[in-house]
């Protein structure tokens, strides 16, 4: 039995082995050749800005995950990880500098772009994907820039670093930020910047422990604080962090509610004769509240106090349930009489389907209520027969 334990032990210690798999040199000389902002990466970085801009503008994902992939802001952000994991103070100021010059000009290229599109979008789904930046965004960078440093260390590399560009997104943000600036929409540029130094020092942070871990090379290791190094990192940490864990428990309560507002709206579509013809869920708003369009009959006094109590057992409070009986007017000024009709004609059929159910279970319980006495009237009759 020890001897299968052991084997088994022997096993899992050389599928979790890395040494053999690793090439630290070449990977040292990889990370330190990319840093650099110069070159090609000068005209890359460029063409990446404008695909990430016109995939945004045009709501078109595969066009951002082309931009992500082009992108070579990945370079300097793990030079800054290395750096300051090999105690290589000159490397992690070099790819600090470099990656800063790449921020300032891909913000100036993508605010230059929105301001001379004359593409506009009234819902830009993926550019406010950029601008709620939360922990699951620090879980995404730091395991991405795990697997991005152990795929730039390994002897044969793969398509990972691909993935992690596509993961972590450093690109889209940035455009995004762009576009707050050309529109001036502070909600936008700063939460794209949010989001993106979120990636940037979490990847770096990934760089930084694996570069420790896989013992790298270190450089006059003598001359650093340690502990100061540590201390700042761990603010800076908790800098990022922290905002975006409140940021995550807000998202997580708005889609709550959302979800439960929308069971709620389904199961009481039908307010007697009256039917919620469209209804808004304000989740972001203090308190959060649902604003119930109201169509057909005036809605009766008893019937809107009916409404709210069954809102208040489903965990509502009064106040968030706001019932606005005008709908009819406001629906008139966005549709015409032919689609006005369709859509009240359309109520009223799922309103008779309802009944029609209604009535259909009820003469179940009839069907099998009359059979159970059937079988009672049955059976009593059987016992009279027997009896002398």
């Amino acid at each position: 039995m020890n001897e299968k334990l052991k084997a088994i032990g022997t096993y899992l210690a050389s599928l979790a082995n890395l040494s053999d798999h690793l090439d630290i040199p070449e990977a040292q000389k990889s990370i330190r050749e990319n840093i650099y902002f110069r070159g090609p990466n000068v005209y890359i970085l460029f063409f990446a800005v404008i695909i990430a801009s016109v995939g945004l503008n045009v709501n078109s994902i595969p066009v951002i995950i082309g931009a992500m992939l082009v992108s070579p802001l990945m370079g300097p952000i793990m030079g800054v990880g290395m750096g300051l994991g090999t105690n290589d103070t000159r490397l992690a100021l070099d790819a600090l500098k470099n990656w800063g010059v790449m921020v300032v000009i891909s913000i100036i290229a993508s605010t230059l772009y929105f301001l001379l599109s004359p593409l506009s979008l009234d819902k830009p789904t993926e550019l406010l994907a950029r601008t709620n930046p939360t922990v699951y965004d620090v879980m995404i960078a730091l395991f991405g820039g795990l697997a991005g440093i152990l795929e730039t260390s390994r002897k044969e590399r793969g398509t990972v670093i691909s993935g992690v560009a596509i993961a972590t997104a450093l690109m889209p943000p940035l455009c995004t930020a762009g576009y707050g600036i050309a529109n001036l929409n502070a909600t936008y540029t700063f939460g794209a910047l949010y989001l993106f130094l979120i990636n940037s020092v979490l990847i770096a942070l990934a760089t930084y422990v694996a570069v420790r871990f896989l013992h790298y090379p270190k450089f006059d290791e003598a001359g650093t604080n340690t502990k100061r190094k540590n201390l700042s990192i761990t603010i800076l940490l908790l800098c990022i962090v922290v905002p975006s864990v409140l940021s995550a428990i807000k998202v997580v309560k708005e889609n709550n509610f959302e979800i439960k507002a929308t069971d709620f709206v389904e199961k009481h579509r039908f307010i007697g004769s009256t039917y919620i013809y469209d209804y808004k869920i304000n989740s972001s708003a203090t308190p959060a509240s649902i604003e119930f369009y109201l169509a057909g009959e005036k809605l009766a006094e008893s019937a809107r106090e009916a409404f709210v109590l069954e809102a208040l057992k489903a965990g509502f409070h009064e106040d968030q349930i706001i019932l606005k009986d005008d709908a009819t007017s406001d629906i008139r000024e966005k549709l015409s009489d032919e689609e006005l009709l369709r859509q009240l004609l359309q109520s009223k059929d799922d309103q008779i389907e309802a009944y029609r159910q209604i009535i259909s279970n009820l003469q179940i319980q009839l069907e099998e209520a009359q059979q159970a006495l059937l079988s009672a009237d049955t059976l009593a009759l059987e016992e009279t027969d027997v009896q002398p």
